[in-house]
């Protein structure tokens, strides 16, 4: 079953079209890149605040906007990766790599909803200082985007 999925993924308009035009190919990577950019850009200074540096930055007005940035930065890396994905999907789908930079996306976004969840994230961009736990939370964060970034890197190796 997993097999036909990624051999119609493979099939389909988008797929070829990628594979057919370096052009759109060297758009979608560059797009790709540039969102991991912003994601990173983002949450990295988030999170180093939300540990406890660079205190003197007032974590209500840099929290919800540098959580939105990386939300948008993350959205156009899941849109453009996906893309990138389908033109070799049965090859991606099997790279240890691979596997693992989805695995930590995907502790990613999960710690990322749950620190937006809770009660602490809300106290903490309304001025109170950051709880131990959410501090936790960014110091785990931080960790594993640095860790994705490096699995994706890691991906052309393998």
């Amino acid at each position: 079953m997993a097999i036909e999925l990624l051999e119609w993924l493979a099939a389909t308009p988008l797929s070829s079209g990628l594979r057919r035009s370096a052009l759109v190919y060297m758009v979608v990577n560059a797009a790709h890149i540039l969102s991991i950019g912003l994601l990173i850009g983002a949450i990295l200074p988030l999170d180093l605040r939300l540990v406890g540096l660079f205190g003197s930055v007032p974590l209500a007005v840099v929290g919800p906007f540098l959580s939105r940035a990386a939300a948008i930065g993350l959205v156009g890396a899941v849109v453009t990766g996906f893309a990138l994905f389908s033109v070799r999907p049965i090859e991606y789908a099997g790279n240890p790599a691979f596997l693992v930079k989805l695995g930590l996306l995907g502790l990613g976004i999960v710690n990322a909803a749950l620190v937006h969840a809770g009660a602490a994230w809300r106290r903490a961009v309304s001025g109170s200082a950051p709880a131990f736990g959410l501090r936790l939370q960014a110091a785990l964060s931080a960790a594993t985007w640095i860790s994705a970034i490096l699995a994706g890197r890691w991906i052309g190796f393998v």
